[in-house]
């Protein structure tokens, strides 16, 4: 069930919760990817927040939002970057995206197997994508007061498993959101001193999202040599077998 646009835009950008939610998260992701320059760099879910940071060396920035949760004009005070689209049928051609990232986009599908399909056919070869999801085992998909208690949790491994059987190599991943989900002003003053704190945990029961990087798996080309190894070499058929010379020299 995906939530709505206008729920998740007022949670991350007019509230001081949700305006954490963006520090912590965009500062994971700009440790995985620091620019993009020269790159096309796409959003699905409601990625909008984390994505702000490359509009200025992209190539281009492209926020996709499923009809389920709606869409909204983004950047404010800029020409219009997001798309309404259909949750498995996304308005780009096939290999455009280098740098992928989903936010509330696989947690809250209807169909993560065709979601997962239409990732990979976007990704160009080489390209990265970044799946950030609620960690079953933290205490932010334990509350629905934040868009994180909605959706299916994961586990690392039950996300990586996912991602692998989609022909998804995880190459990286990390974990954002160590301070608890509450939204008065001493949780949210103390929110640097639990992000610095929680990074010496383990991330699987500390972090209230799990982030993973991933490529796209690549099958190595089939070009028939073996087959023709295989069948005898016909360049001497016909040739009878070397005899004895009866009068050598």
């Amino acid at each position: 069930m995906h939530l709505d646009v206008l729920d998740l835009r007022n949670f991350y950008y007019r509230t001081g919760l949700g305006r954490a939610v963006q520090r912590s998260i965009r500062a994971e992701m700009l440790g995985f990817w620091p620019a993009a320059r020269n790159e096309t760099v796409v959003g699905f879910g409601f990625a909008a927040p984390l994505l702000r940071p490359y509009l200025t060396d992209a190539e281009r920035v492209i926020a996709l939002m499923p009809g389920q949760q709606g869409v909204m004009p983004w950047p404010s005070g800029q020409p219009n970057l997001s798309v309404l689209c259909e949750e498995t049928f996304w308005p780009l051609q096939t290999g455009l995206a280098d740098k992928l990232v989903l936010l509330h986009g696989l947690e809250t599908s209807e169909n993560p197997t065709k979601l997962l399909e239409e990732c990979r056919r976007v990704l160009a070869p080489g390209g990265k994508a970044l799946f950030i999801v609620p960690n079953r085992a933290g205490l932010w998909a334990r509350r629905d007061q934040t868009p994180f208690g909605f959706g299916r949790p994961f586990s690392l491994t039950q996300l990586e498993t996912q991602l692998e059987r989609h022909a998804f190599e995880p190459t990286r991943n990390t974990a954002a959101l160590y301070q608890p989900p509450f939204d008065s002003r001493f949780w949210l003053k103390t929110g640097g001193f639990w992000e610095k704190t929680g990074r010496k945990l383990s991330m699987r029961f500390a972090g209230g999202v799990l982030i993973v990087e991933a490529t796209r798996q690549v099958k190595a080309p089939t070009n028939g040599l073996k087959e023709r190894v295989r069948r005898p070499l016909r360049v001497l058929e016909g040739l009878t077998q070397p005899e004895p010379n009866p009068n050598p020299v």
